[in-house]
C-alpha cells in the first residue's frame, strides 16, 4: 500500500468519524429540544391549573 493510499484511508476514516459525531450531536439536540418543549408545556399547564400567568 503506497503512501497515497494511507493518506486516502486516513481522510476517509476522519470524515466518517466526523459525520458520525455530527449525526450523534444532531440526534441528542433533537431529544433535548423535545424535552424542553415537554417541560415548557408542563409548566404552562401547572401555571394554568394554579390560576397564574
Amino acid at each position: 500500500m503506497g503512501n497515497l493510499a494511507y493518506l486516502f484511508a486516513a481522510y476517509a476514516v476522519f470524515w466518517a468519524l466526523t459525520f458520525v459525531f455530527i449525526f450523534n450531536l444532531a440526534r441528542r439536540q433533537k431529544g433535548l429540544q423535545r424535552e424542553i418543549e415537554s417541560l415548557r408545556r408542563s409548566l404552562l399547564l401547572d401555571a394554568a391549573f394554579r390560576g397564574e400567568r
